[in-house]
C-alpha cells in the first residue's frame, strides 16, 4: 500500500509525541519537535505551544523556523488570544484571518502585533487530558499569494488537534512519571531514615548501657531541644560525631 510522505511524517510525529518515559526529558525541546511537525505538516509559517497551570502561563515551545515571531506571538496573549480562546473553552479555534479579527477588535494585542508580521491567519486548538486543560497549540499561517483563500475544509484542524492530543498524552504520562519518581524517592528516603535512627538506637543503648526505648527517648529529646531533625542527629550519632559526643554520656530524663 502507497503512503504519502505526509502520512508518513505525521506517523512519526506521533510516535514522537508519544516517547515520553525516559529521564532525560527536556519539555522545551519536546515541544519544539511537536510545534516543527505542525509546521511541516500543515505549511504553516511558525507554530508554537503554550502549556497553562491554574490560569499561569508555565512554558512556551515554538517551531525552529521562524523562532522569534511564533514567541513574540505567544507571549503577546497576556490579555487574549487564540491560545487562551482555546485553553478557555476547550475548544478549537478555527482558523481567522488576522486583518479581520483586527477590524473587529478581536484580541487587539495580538492581532497588532501579528500584522508586524507577513502572516494571514492563525488558528488554535486545545491540549487536555481527561477533560483537564494544559494548554494550547497555535498555527500561524501566512498571507496568501493570491486572495481570496481557498475555504477550510477541516483536515487542516483536524490534524492539528491529532498531534495536540498527542502530545497532551504524552505530557500527561510524563507528569505521572515524574509523580512516581519523586514518591518513590521520598519513601526511600523514609525508609533510610528509619534504618538510620535504629541504628543509632542501637549505638546509644550499647554506649549507655540502656534498652532502646531510652536511647530513643534520649535521640529525640535531643534533637527537640538543639532544633533538629532526628535523623540528622541520628546520622551524627551512628558517624560518631563529636559534634554530639554528650549524648553518649547523657542519661534519658523525661520525654
Amino acid at each position: 500500500m502507497y503512503h504519502s510522505s505526509r502520512e508518513i511524517q505525521l506517523g512519526a510525529a506521533l510516535v514522537e509525541a508519544a516517547d515520553t518515559l525516559f529521564e532525560a526529558f527536556d519539555t522545551a525541546a519536546y515541544l519544539r519537535r511537536l510545534s516543527d511537525h505542525c509546521v511541516a505538516l500543515l505549511d504553516a509559517s511558525a507554530a508554537g505551544i503554550m502549556l497553562i497551570e491554574g490560569g499561569e502561563t508555565v512554558s512556551f515551545g515554538v517551531s525552529s523556523r521562524r523562532q522569534e515571531l511564533a514567541l513574540d506571538l505567544l507571549e503577546v496573549q497576556h490579555h487574549g488570544g487564540p491560545c487562551l480562546e482555546s485553553y478557555g473553552s476547550g475548544e478549537p479555534v478555527p482558523p481567522v484571518a488576522i486583518r479581520a479579527a483586527h477590524a473587529s477588535s478581536r484580541w487587539p494585542d495580538f492581532t497588532e502585533r501579528a500584522l508586524r508580521y507577513d502572516i494571514g491567519g492563525t488558528f488554535a486548538v486545545p491540549l487536555r487530558r481527561d477533560g483537564t486543560p494544559l494548554g494550547a497549540l497555535n498555527v500561524f499561517v501566512p498571507e496568501p499569494v493570491h486572495p481570496p483563500p481557498a475555504p477550510a475544509d477541516g483536515t487542516t484542524l483536524f490534524l492539528a488537534q491529532t498531534l495536540a492530543d498527542a502530545a497532551a498524552l504524552g505530557l500527561a504520562n510524563h507528569r505521572v512519571l515524574s509523580q512516581y519518581r519523586t514518591l518513590t524517592s521520598q519513601l526511600q528516603e523514609a525508609l533510610s531514615s528509619r534504618v538510620r535512627i535504629e541504628q543509632a538506637k542501637g549505638v546509644l543503648a550499647e554506649r549507655r548501657r540502656t534498652g532502646m526505648d531510652e536511647a530513643f527517648i534520649a535521640l529525640r529529646r535531643y534533637a527537640r531541644s538543639h532544633r533538629l531533625p532526628i535523623d540528622e542527629v541520628a546520622t551524627a550519632v551512628i558517624t560518631d560525631s563529636q559534634d554530639i559526643a554528650e549524648l553518649g554520656r547523657e542519661h534519658p530524663g523525661p520525654a
